[in-house]
């Protein structure tokens, strides 16, 4: 009997002792789970800081700010996954976290104040063509919106030939072109006459024509198509310097901006350019967080940057986001109402 009690516990030693060596003891697991929430909670409130000291520098962490949005989801997943696995601290760490990002990004979806403008309405549509973006698309989208206005980007010759093909002539007749093969081309079609506009700023990046409509009434509108380069690599001194180039909002014109800024508005370079006198379109009326990168493709689109930034003094009446067959962005329309 003691050789079976003996041997029973020798085998139960043996079986113990092999399943820690198989699956390692509680602890060290726990530990490791615990310095994983740590890690994750703390690079996202570097992430989170920087955001809101508007410290980005570098191509990487500049593209990063774009999905801070996303960050805030990660922010708050974390903190349901933390507290799931009772690591308290950890929680309320990325909890905070997600807070400050919701506190960035939330006002986006909500409309803001408008100023008291009870001047000529301007309809504006602005999309990247991609070079090859459905030209009877846009036509439709010209005639249902009634625009006065596109701004058109990665514009093409060729897509200048499908465009009034597909009616684009008859819509809007005076346009200022810089049509280009490759990404480079940008232009300006209107349903008003139009003069270009040199010496206004210095384009760094892509084609970025100017213009002055005259509107109905002996009004002007000064009008730019923005495209700079994006924030890739050793583009993103050019991007930034780009942004900076762009002409504020002046008391002598009503300047508006419309086109593929290759920023969102979780960019310091691009809420610098908002503080120069401007009001992003689609976060006037609330709607500053739909995304309309990149569209068309396996995944949705995810990050916002093509906008209409008008001058503050302009009030924002609607906003769509609409999609354009065969390019990878979504287009911008604003209905406008000018002081």
């Amino acid at each position: 009997m003691e050789r079976f009690a003996d041997g029973t516990a020798q085998v139960s030693t043996t079986v113990e002792t092999g399943r820690a060596a198989e699956g390692g003891s509680p602890a060290p697991r726990k530990r490791r789970r615990r310095w994983l929430a740590w890690t994750v909670a703390a690079l996202l409130a570097l992430w989170a800081v920087i955001r809101v000291a508007g410290m980005e520098a570098g191509s990487f962490v500049t593209q990063l700010m774009t999905v801070t949005p996303i960050g805030a989801g990660l922010a708050a997943l974390t903190a349901i996954l933390s507290l799931l696995r009772r690591n308290r601290p950890a929680a309320l760490a990325a909890a905070l976290v997600c807070a400050v990002m919701v506190s960035v990004v939330t006002p986006r979806a909500f409309s803001a104040e408008q100023p008291p403008a009870k001047g000529a309405p301007l309809r504006v549509l602005s999309v990247n063509l991609f070079g090859r973006g459905d030209a009877q698309t846009v036509v439709d989208l010209v005639r249902r919106f009634d625009v006065e206005v596109f701004s058109a980007l990665e514009l093409t010759p060729a897509e200048v030939e499908r465009l009034d093909a597909a009616g684009l002539k008859q819509l809007l007749p005076y346009r200022v072109l810089q049509a280009e093969f490759g990404a480079t081309g940008s232009g300006i079609f209107s349903k008003h006459p139009v003069t270009e506009l040199t010496g206004l700023f210095t384009p760094i990046g892509h084609n970025m024509p100017a213009a002055a409509v005259a509107l109905p009434g002996g009004g002007k509108v000064e009008f730019v198509a923005i495209h700079p380069n994006p924030p890739l690599g050793r583009m993103e001194a050019e991007w930034k310097a780009s942004l900076r180039a762009l002409p504020p909002a002046a008391p002598s014109a009503i300047r508006v901006l419309a086109g593929d800024f290759n920023a969102s508005l979780d960019h310091r370079a691009f809420r610098d350019l908002l503080d120069r006198g401007y009001v992003d379109a689609a976060d006037q009326v609330g709607k500053g967080l739909i995304p309309t990168w990149p569209n068309g493709r396996s995944m949705p689109p995810i990050i916002s940057i093509d906008h209409i930034l008008a001058d503050r003094r302009v009030a924002v009446n609607r906003v769509e986001i609409v999609d354009v067959p065969r390019t990878d962005h979504r287009g911008v329309f604003a209905e406008l109402r000018l002081p």
